[in-house]
């Protein structure tokens, strides 16, 4: 995986003077690992949790357990209250979450590839539904930490539409 995403996201956090924190479901750490390959990121990033289990999103990130059991863990509002609790824990300007499918079966009557991503800052926030290319749990796992890599930069940078 390039960690071209994750440089300029560093660039971009650091000029802005934001700070980051990360929720992560089915990448388990992935996009959290990535963020702090590039040297200085705890100039900017807090930290992060892995809320793989459907009851840790509301235990530690205080997804409404009413979302969970009518729209299940995959799903654009569990992924928009994991990134705003992800925040909230840190205190940072951003929270970025991931929640999905990597395989190798379907999960609840959702395909394997569906993933969607929360952002949470001062703006607002919202996510981003994303359907995976990738073959293997690898492969969605890591197109799933590029996507989510793109769309914050895309926020930062005004071009994702709220």
């Amino acid at each position: 995986m390039s960690l071209e995403g994750a440089a300029r996201l560093g660039v971009l956090l650091r000029e802005r003077g934001l700070s980051i924190s990360t929720a992560e479901s089915l990448t388990g750490g992935l996009l959290g690992a990535v963020i702090t390959d590039i040297a200085g990121a705890s100039d900017y990033y807090a930290g992060g949790v892995t809320t793989y289990a459907t009851a840790s999103k509301a235990a530690v990130l205080s997804v409404d357990p009413a979302v969970l059991a009518t729209l299940g863990p995959v799903s654009g509002t569990t992924a928009e209250q994991m990134a705003a609790g992800v925040r909230g824990l840190f205190a940072t300007s951003i929270g970025l979450s991931t929640t999905g499918v990597a395989g190798p079966t379907a999960q609840d009557g959702k395909p394997v590839g569906l993933v969607f991503i929360g952002l949470s800052a001062e703006s607002g926030t919202f996510s981003r539904e994303f359907m995976s290319s990738g073959e293997s749990r690898e492969e969605v796992r890591h197109q799933t930490v590029e996507f989510a890599l793109d769309l914050l930069i895309d926020h930062l940078t005004g071009r994702t539409p709220e």
